[in-house]
């Protein structure tokens, strides 16, 4: 009787088991998963922000979600400042987040601002107040300008 070479078919690897032959190094091995992840948090987060600024056709029948886009916003300049990308910094080189005001237009605001000091403007928004006008009392003095 013929002797049967047995053929072993080899495994089909996954994603992890190829990430191990390509790194031999434990180190650099979670440095690459952990890119992944991050990557992937990156492509989440993206994606559901741009579902919340974005109206969808109704032929695909998926209602339309009313979220707060605050947190995921966090979570993706949270992850793009992790592969060292930040957003919102200014490329002309200016300090600090003014609104484009310089610091001579803020000195200047905050002079006009102290020469206008006596005056004071009161917003009160618990109603009714009623204003009344009344002759001093001369009997009390203590309190005299």
């Amino acid at each position: 009787m013929p002797d049967e070479v047995k053929k072993e078919e080899p495994k089909k690897k996954g994603p992890l088991a190829k990430l191990k032959e390509a790194a031999d190094d434990k180190e650099e091995q979670i440095a690459i998963l952990s890119t992944f992840v991050r990557l992937g948090i990156l492509v989440w987060s993206g994606g559901i922000l741009t579902l919340a600024y974005i109206k969808l056709p109704p032929a695909f029948g998926i209602p339309e979600q009313k979220l707060d886009p605050t947190f995921i916003a966090s979570v993706f300049t949270g992850v793009l400042a992790t592969f060292g990308v930040q957003a919102g910094k200014k490329a002309n080189g200016s300090n600090g987040g003014g609104g484009g005001i310089t610091k001579e237009q803020m000195e200047k605001l905050i002079e006009k601002a102290a020469q206008t000091a006596p005056a004071q403007t009161i917003r009160i928004e618990q109603a009714p107040v009623t204003l009344t006008a009344q002759t001093p009392d001369k009997s009390n003095d203590s309190y005299k300008m």
